[in-house]
């Protein structure tokens, strides 16, 4: 089944913050136009405040530059949680925002200034500037339309205000262009939203269990690979191979229906029983997969499986009918990261044969006694 709605918007919100670090190649771009500029301005006018405008916009270029290229690797980690995307979405956004602020009170400065060079090489930077936040921070809109208008309003302002004709229509062409900028921006927006909505809503669908609504074989591989197979922190891994006792004659007594509630019911306990940032998974009929993540002692692996274990042995309220089941689990675990989940799967998979075979050796023993 699709991800609700409010799951949608979080995943949502994640792409389009990701979108803000996922290169930072037009950042150092400006960066040294600016720096260019302000090197090059001096030389045609001598003026100490600009100098110390440009200075600052400099200080405000390698801000936004350590803030993009500190924190990409972690907004591109598929680990990353929406409380986390606002706090980098808004340290991006005030080093984004500081650095328009600057260029705009540059570019204004040298508007005043009688010095048409100054003034030429002034207006390409600008333009530049918001071509570059269209197309590197359009994706959100609250932080690329305040940052256009902050970097060339002042100097759209000070062009209109002069007594000279080129002047008004240079400021009047410019503000039109900012003008299509902004709804470019916001039309853009509004169609890579739906593209992305669309794009997750389907994938979400190919790896999703359309009865459990856990993630399928297919998710679980994926997820293994993002987030231990690439992830650099390191900690011990554990994957749990489980099945139940005592499902299919809850089948064949009770009926198909039942039965599907009943695996319903098991998914939502196991999902229950998980620490934040591990995963449980349906491989199929009633086979599921946990896996763990960052574990400091194999040992720990053991408190879910008698979590687990306890959470299924409770009775199951399906309908009519009290249900009375149990699992086995089978474990495997390692502190290699290079290790494939297929191979560990089918360690923990005998694991759960071996535990099977022990339990029925039990129950023989003692009903012989």
């Amino acid at each position: 089944m699709p991800p609700c709605a409010e799951s949608l918007k979080d995943t949502l919100y994640i792409e389009l913050v990701r979108s803000l670090f996922a290169t930072g190649t037009p950042s150092l771009i400006m960066s040294a136009a600016f720096t260019v500029a302000v090197a090059l301005i001096p030389d045609i006018v001598d003026d100490t405040l600009l100098l110390l405008i440009g200075s600052g916009g400099i200080l405000a270029s390698i801000v936004r530059l350590t803030v993009v290229f500190g924190h990409r690797r972690e907004a591109l980690d598929p680990s990353l949680n929406v409380a986390r995307c606002r706090v980098l979405e808004k340290r991006y956004a005030i080093s984004y925002l500081a650095f328009a602020l600057m260029l705009g009170a540059f570019g204004g400065h040298v508007f005043v200034l009688p010095e048409p060079k100054a003034h030429m090489l002034t207006i390409c930077l600008l333009v530049g500037y918001c071509a570059g936040v269209a197309a590197g921070a359009g994706l959100r809109p609250k932080i690329a339309i305040p940052a256009m208008v902050l970097a060339i309003g002042p100097a759209i302002t000070i062009s209109l205000l002069r007594h000279d004709a080129i002047y008004a229509g240079m400021g009047a062409i410019t503000a039109a262009l900012l003008a299509g900028g902004i709804n470019s921006v916001l039309t853009r927006h509004r169609v890579t939203m739906a593209e992305i909505g669309k794009r997750i809503t389907f994938a979400s669908i190919a790896r999703s269990d359309g009865l459990t609504e856990l993630p399928n074989r297919l998710a679980l591989r994926e997820w293994f690979d993002d987030r231990v197979g690439l992830a650099p922190d390191g900690g011990i891994i554990a994957v749990h191979y489980l099945d139940l006792d005592g499902f299919k004659p809850v089948n064949d007594r009770c009926g198909h229906l039942v039965g599907d509630a009943l695996l319903q019911a098991v998914a939502g306990r196991l999902s229950g029983a998980l620490r934040s940032g591990d995963i449980a998974a349906r491989l199929g009929g009633d086979e599921f997969a946990i896996i763990q993540r960052g574990l400091r002692h194999a040992r720990e692996s053991e408190l879910l499986v008698h979590r687990i274990s306890a959470a299924l042995r409770r009775p199951f309220r399906i309908g009519e009918h009290e249900i009375h089941i149990s699992a086995s689990i089978g474990t495997a675990v390692t502190a290699d990261r290079r290790s494939e989940l297929e191979a560990l799967l089918r360690e923990a998979d005998h694991a759960l044969y071996v535990a099977k075979r022990k339990r029925q050796g039990q129950l023989a023993t003692t009903a012989a006694a």
